[in-house]
């Protein structure tokens, strides 16, 4: 599934594409849609059904990503693979869906999904057929993107298999980035180029996340083999653009219980897409806390977006590190050997401060212990252990000012009240601390270091009003940043909203049914 490219680094620095950072390339600027703030996280049919899709399966993955767990853990895009439509175009040069395959249609199979709260993708190629030969959209990207935007498409994996006319890797999937913009729909979109030209030098502004590497498989070699080929690329990944190694084999083929945390601890901790590739409708208790480990997902999910990167290796044993944007780290000892081993690591080598003592939290027991500088674990055969390490003290926490796609303007605190109730608005952005927002652990968004985002009343209905509150823990102060870049109130299950896409300064914000437009996607710088 797979055509090998060639497009020069110094190509594209001729075309000012990158800039030059410490002898090294990295991307210029994200793609600027406002989605994929935090790697993405849903389903893909692939890996466990091939060409075997159809509308009862993602009907039945739809129900199943809502009782299971997954999608209150993230989870959110429910996402067709190949060999969905038909074997050529109709009179008008549309794709059409297989009618034996989806009866229904594609339209009314995402009202289901989004009828759950989730969101549909579709899948395609940047040549003219795809990888199972089917019809692609080199040549009809705007028709195509038009299309399933008219369907209710949110999310896009682009292949790399068919035709490709002569032009490179960069010229394809740019003219489809283009095209998606154009629909003015929020989709999106997963470049799937096998990493070759080099792809994560030019695939943040291209698109929102961009696959590194060959097919991955379902055993633990595999895995390993795409593990490796991630080092040295974390500088060209954050918010909005991710390096991709591929799809979760958590609970496929031949992947054990042990491999399938080593496999979800290191995808997590490489700020990967977390698209599971299993049968969520039947999957065991097993893999099913494996791929619901908030803890772990939490490392994924963490707004900073720091890539995790290797700093250790001993033969079959390694350390691997990821920096958490308030100022602890999160690690993961690797025995790649088939006997239990000792896997150690120290504070230092983490890169934290100096301090008598650190707090160690195992992220899969949900323990935590103390320290006075060594991490170390007896860790079995293919299996990793994962803990967040914090300095002893008081971790500094990080301020960000959050910005509306839509409006262009800030989270703001009316008149820069520090008065219970204040309303919630948009203004233009300044940095005054009326606009300086920190995340916390507990989901707290803080304001004046003792306030917090606040739903009036815990309110549940459209249009309740956002206010500032004395924090207290409860549901109603409690947020969720999304990798579509909407921000959800977790108590009411509804999103901070800009009401009527309005852009004035001085809207006052509410919640409203999730809908992914614009005016409830926000960026954090």
């Amino acid at each position: 599934m797979r055509r090998i490219l060639g497009l020069t680094a110094a190509a594209l620095l001729a075309a000012g594409s990158l800039v030059a950072i410490g002898g090294a390339t990295s991307p210029a600027v994200a793609l600027e849609n406002g989605l994929a703030r935090t790697p993405q996280m849903g389903w893909n049919d692939w890996n466990s059904f091939g060409c075997n899709v159809n509308d009862g399966l993602i009907r039945q993955t739809a129900d199943a990503m809502v009782s299971s767990g997954m999608a209150a853990a993230g989870y959110t895009y429910v996402n067709i693979d190949d060999c969905w439509s038909t074997r050529s175009r109709n009179a008008s040069g549309d794709l059409v869906p297989d009618p034996q395959k989806f009866p229904n249609g594609i339209k009314a199979l995402a009202d289901y999904v989004h009828s759950k709260g989730l969101k549909l993708g579709i899948y395609s190629s940047a040549g003219t057929t795809t990888c199972a030969g089917y019809p692609a959209s080199l040549g009809y990207e705007r028709q195509d993107a038009a299309l399933w935007a008219s369907w209710g498409i949110d999310y896009l994996k682009y292949d790399n298999c068919g035709d490709h006319r002569g032009m490179n890797g960069q010229q394809r999937y740019t003219a489809m980035r283009d095209a998606l913009a154009a629909t003015g729909r929020p989709i999106v979109y997963s470049l799937c180029n096998w990493g070759q030209e080099n792809v994560w030098t030019w695939g943040m502004p291209v698109g929102n996340s961009w696959r590194n590497t060959g097919d991955i498989a379902a055993n633990w070699n595999s895995i390993m083999g795409i593990l490796d080929q991630q080092v040295g690329l974390e500088s060209y990944s954050g918010p909005g653009g991710w390096n991709d190694p591929d799809m979760l084999e958590v609970g496929v083929g031949s992947v054990t219980g042990t491999e399938g945390r080593a496999h979800f601890s290191l995808w997590s901790l490489l700020n990967a897409p977390l698209i599971a590739g299993n049968d969520l409708r039947t999957m065991s208790a097993d893999t099913r806390t494996i791929l619901t480990n908030t803890e772990v997902i939490a490392v994924n999910q963490d707004w900073g977006g720091r890539q995790g990167h290797k700093i250790s290796d001993n033969g079959n044993l390694e350390v691997w590190r990821k920096p958490m944007s308030n100022g602890s780290v999160a690690v993961v000892l690797l025995n790649r050997g088939t006997s239990t081993a000792t896997v150690s690591t120290t504070a230092a080598a983490l890169g934290l401060g100096s301090a008598s003592s650190y707090s160690v939290r195992d992220l899969w027991a949900h323990t935590t212990s103390s320290s006075s500088g060594a991490i170390s674990a007896a860790v079995p055969g293919h299996g990793a252990a994962m803990y967040v390490v914090t300095g002893g003290g008081i971790v500094q926490p990080t301020t960000v000012a959050i910005k509306g796609v839509g409006s262009g303007r800030c989270l703001d605190v009316t008149g820069a009240s520090q008065a219970n109730g204040a309303q919630a608005q948009i203004w233009d952005c300044h940095g005054q601390p009326n606009q300086q927002w920190t995340p916390t652990a507990s989901g707290e968004l803080r304001v004046y270091g003792g306030k917090c985002l606040d739903v009036y009343d815990r309110g549940t209905a459209d249009g309740t009003n956002v206010i500032i509150w004395d924090c207290n823990g409860q549901s109603n102060q409690q947020w969720r940043f999304n990798a579509d870049g909407t921000i959800t109130a977790v108590g009411a299950n509804k999103c901070l909203d800009v009401p009527n896409n309005a852009t004035a300064n001085g809207t006052k914000l509410t919640i409203w049914s999730c809908n992914g437009g614009a005016n409830q996607r926000w960026t954090r710088t």
